[in-house]
């Protein structure tokens, strides 16, 4: 009866996850058969699902002004729109599949410095017998890590925050494509500690040919 006379405390609205391209938390999308078989000979990867079903949903403000997207899926990969000004697709300026290729445990504050100061950003990276070579560099003689913090949305509405800690790396492919490698220290705080890893994964442009959205 009260509640009716005076209304119910209306619960606060959980966070919305980013969407763009038509890709959204829940949503799915599908790779060209013919230009992956073409392209996976190429790839560190071996294999990689032709339907994707998104999971989760990153978001991570950059200090250019735009934003690093990323659409979890349930292939261990991830679609990473980059944009610039804006979250419109007229703002995007860059899409990877990318694919994790390894997670690595840092278990003391020692190994994290040494993996911040020398394993994440060096010249050239070796990984499966190919060397890659750094695309972020600074003017000097060291291009450190570029930091950003990640907002990732999950299905049940949970969210968390990561600290990231990022180097791209590329090397030259057939047909003037390239594939890309992604070096990261991660670190989330959970409760009073501190949960830090190295993730590694390898990744591929999309064009707009590569890929179909579903409604």
């Amino acid at each position: 009866m009260f509640s009716k006379l005076f209304g119910r405390d209306k619960k606060p609205e959980k966070p919305q996850a980013p969407e763009i391209m038509g890709l959204y938390l829940g949503g799915s999308f599908e790779l060209d058969n013919l230009k992956l078989s073409l392209l996976l000979p190429q790839l560190t990867i071996s294999d990689c699902a032709r339907s994707q079903l998104i999971q989760a949903v990153g978001d991570a403000p950059l200090d250019s002004g735009g934003n690093l997207l990323r659409f979890y899926t349930d292939d261990e990969a991830f679609l990473q729109v980059v944009t610039d000004g804006g979250l419109t697709e007229n703002h995007i300026t860059d899409v990877k599949l990318w694919h994790f290729y390894e997670t690595r445990t840092i278990g003391s504050q020692a190994q994290w410095q040494d993996c911040l100061k020398n394993l994440i950003s060096q010249p050239t990276y070796t990984l499966d017998g190919h060397t890659y070579t750094r695309v972020w560099s600074a003017v000097g003689d060291t291009s450190p890590p570029v930091a950003v913090t990640e907002t990732t949305y999950e299905e049940d509405g949970d969210t968390s925050t990561t600290d990231q800690f990022m180097m791209l790396y590329e090397r030259p492919l057939e047909n003037d494509r390239t594939e890309s490698l992604l070096v990261v220290g991660e670190e989330k705080i959970i409760g009073n500690n501190h949960d830090r890893c190295l993730v590694i994964s390898t990744g591929f442009d999309i064009q707009p040919a590569d890929i179909q959205i579903n409604g």
